[in-house]
């Protein structure tokens, strides 16, 4: 992954602990996803939605706040954040 997003894998050693903290942040967010989506398709669409739609938000975010710390990134920041702001537009039609 590292290679994917920076094209160097030489720091590798040193980014470790970042790497398994940024790991376990996606885990935690996507599980988030899962659980909005759990909630939307059994019985509870709106606290479904409301959970759906702030961890998409945060994605979109967090892309954003990616690319504009480290343009290099780019390609990280798009993976981040185009799925979830393609959510959040659908949601709004």
């Amino acid at each position: 992954m590292r290679r994917l997003l920076t094209g160097s894998t030489a720091d590798a050693p040193q980014v470790r602990l970042w790497r398994v903290n940024v790991g376990f942040y996606n885990l935690f967010l996507a599980l988030g996803l899962v659980a909005g989506l759990v909630l939307l398709h059994s019985g509870h669409a709106e606290a479904g939605r409301s959970i759906v739609r702030y961890i998409a938000a945060f994605m979109v975010a967090g892309g954003i706040t990616l690319f504009v710390s480290e343009p290099k990134l780019w390609r990280g920041a798009l993976g981040q954040a185009v799925p979830a702001a393609v959510i959040l537009l659908a949601e709004a039609f």
